[in-house]
């Protein structure tokens, strides 16, 4: 797992993470669902790529820090038939995710601080 800290030279990477873990300490949620409330939460200017979305949950499953669960593929209508529907990973966060999520933020809050420092000084 990587250092909860904000590294210039990974901040995509760091950026994206914050992101989807935030999403889920709201409760579970299949990849579009994330996308979808990431688009929601930042009022259209973060937007995910699919391509880059399922990695990133690959790789913080790997590392511990949410754990997927796959739903049955079918479900079951008013009328008793079985429609055919596509299986869905749904995440949710592992106590370890949700600290580091916690660790994201608070260093997230920091590094924009001094980001915003920076440029101010310009301005003076």
């Amino acid at each position: 797992m990587a250092d909860p800290g904000i590294v210039t030279q990974n901040l995509a990477r760091s950026c994206n993470e914050a992101l989807i873990l935030s999403c889920l300490e709201a409760g579970p949620m299949h990849g579009y669902q994330i996308a979808l409330e990431i688009e929601r939460r930042g009022r259209g200017f973060f937007r995910f790529n699919y391509g880059t979305l399922y990695p990133i949950l690959h790789k913080l499953e790997k590392d511990g820090l949410v754990k997927g669960v796959w739903s049955p593929g079918e479900r079951r209508s008013a009328d008793g038939a079985t429609d055919a529907r596509r299986k869905r990973k749904s995440y949710t966060l592992t106590g370890k995710g949700r600290r580091y999520a916690q660790e994201q933020r608070s260093s997230w809050r920091d590094f924009i601080a001094n980001f915003l420092h920076v440029l101010d000084e310009a301005e003076t």
